[in-house]
């Protein structure tokens, strides 16, 4: 038996007196209170694994110290000792959360055995709980590295979207700017962060396969289907079911995803009956939707009911303000990892990623932090420690911001490249291209009709 702080509750001294004989010899830390209001003190001045709490006591009731224990510390595990053996009693003692109960006069092999379970099931609980906040810690908003402005409020959208508990989110970006930590922060930060984060690629899986993984399936639904299997969406309920790379799932699949999002209810393979499910959806895609609905490949009405809260996350390319933090974010994080004591990073080759155009966003830039700490020494990455790509930036022009070459320009082809660069950037959302272009709405569409670009703008602007 694991040793563990136990609390005796009971006015009856020569009961605290055997218990507590018992449960010290087993090499337990045992205390002793003989009203409620004495325990509620001790636990205040020390928690303890397992409380055996008489259910009748001189003053409080033993239910309402119960109750007060539960509200104190829920690890803390209660068998309610009672004098007599009724139902009613115990269904009481159970929905206030109490362990199991003993009745007087007691068995002392099954008080120890209750004591036993009791210790276990506390330290399980008490880990799941320092995991739970180990989580909310590492994946918090406040966590999210950066302080240029284009961060700044994709995390107050992120927060305000958080406390919005029901609305579905959707995550625009290219591939590497950190959508998914980005979906586990709104989880943590919601209502729903004791609950499920069940997180799938929709890419990785042909359609088929998704669906099972999804939705789950009942026993004899196929060939290999020897017993009934729970989906994601059943597995999420009451928390977040994360959609990564949604704009690669099959139309035939998009039909069902969403009957969930609208209607909150699913059918397993092979099933023949809906059930209910409480669940936020939050999906990412690093894919042109609008593009997508024009061909066809994505079903329009999908497209705007998860286009209710979209987030744009910037490339890293288009906030080279927060590369230094995200540098200095890495060095500790693998210093750790590795057990590395790498100090810094030189101005020179700070200005080198500086310069690069990071076509791997955050995550290219991690595997560059990654790599100079495993190959390097214990010292500042210099330039020599960086990849040739990045040792040999395209040099920036100086003087005025935009510098007119010698030669000319066509002023009508710069204005349709900076046009097609600012929808690639905001991933065809029309709204936040023309944000970016200190336009209005109308007047970029106007825009986009001159150059002959489609309403598909993020595919048009990679052409």
């Amino acid at each position: 038996m694991a040793k563990a702080r136990i609390l005796i509750v009971d006015d009856e001294r020569l009961i605290r007196w055997t218990l507590k004989e018992k449960l010290t010899g087993a090499g337990h830390a045992v205390r002793t209170a003989a009203t409620g209001e004495e325990a509620l003190d001790l636990l205040t001045e020390e928690p303890a694994e397992v409380v055996l709490l008489d259910n009748r006591l001189p003053g409080m009731d033993g239910l309402d110290v119960l109750r007060l224990i539960r509200d104190m510390d829920a690890t803390v595990q209660v068998v309610m000792v009672t004098a007599c053996d009724t139902a009613e009693q115990a269904i009481r003692a159970f929905k206030e959360g109490a362990l199991d109960y003993v009745i007087k006069p007691f068995d002392l092999k099954e008080v120890m055995s209750v004591v036993e379970r009791g210790i276990d099931t506390a330290y399980l609980r008490r880990e799941v709980s320092h995991f739970r906040r180990r989580q909310q810690q590492r994946f918090s908003l406040t966590h999210i590295v950066g302080k240029s402005e284009v961060i700044r409020r994709v995390t107050r959208t992120c927060g305000r979207l958080a406390a919005s508990d029901g609305s579905t989110v959707f995550l625009l970006g290219e591939s590497g700017t950190g959508k998914d930590l980005v979906a586990r922060a709104i989880h943590h930060a919601s209502a729903r962060a004791t609950r499920p984060f069940k997180q799938i690629n929709c890419a990785a899986l042909p359609e088929h396969l998704l669906e099972s993984e999804l939705l789950g399936y009942e026993k004899g639904a196929f060939t290999d289907a020897k017993a009934r299997k729970k989906g994601l969406v059943e597995m999420a309920d009451g928390g977040t079911l994360f959609l990564d790379e949604i704009g690669d799932m099959r139309p035939g699949m998009q039909a069902k995803l969403l009957s969930v999002i609208e209607d909150r209810r699913f059918r397993r393979v092979g099933g023949l009956e809906d059930r209910a499910v409480d669940i936020r959806v939050i999906a990412a895609t690093n894919r042109d939707l609008d593009a997508a609905v024009g061909d066809g490949s994505f079903r329009e009405d999908l497209y705007y009911r998860l286009n209710v809260l979209p987030i744009v996350l910037p490339p890293l390319r288009h906030r080279t303000s927060d590369i230094p933090l995200l540098v200095e974010h890495f060095i500790r994080h693998f210093n750790g990892l590795y057990k590395r004591k790498l100090r810094g990073i030189t101005p020179e080759a700070v200005a080198l990623l500086i310069a690069y155009p990071w076509p791997g966003n955050v995550r290219e830039l991690r595997n560059v932090v990654e790599r100079a700490i495993i190959l390097g020494d214990d010292e500042d990455i210099s330039a020599e420690m960086l990849p040739p790509e990045i040792r040999s930036p395209v040099p920036k022009p100086v003087g005025y911001r935009f510098r007119l070459p010698m030669e000319g320009l066509n002023l009508a082809e710069v204005e349709e490249g900076f046009l097609r660069q600012a929808l690639e950037l905001a991933v065809g959302n029309q709204t936040r291209a023309a944000e970016l272009l200190n336009l209005s709405r109308d007047a970029l569409r106007y825009r986009m009709k001159k150059f002959g670009i489609a309403t598909a703008p993020g595919s048009a602007a990679r052409q």
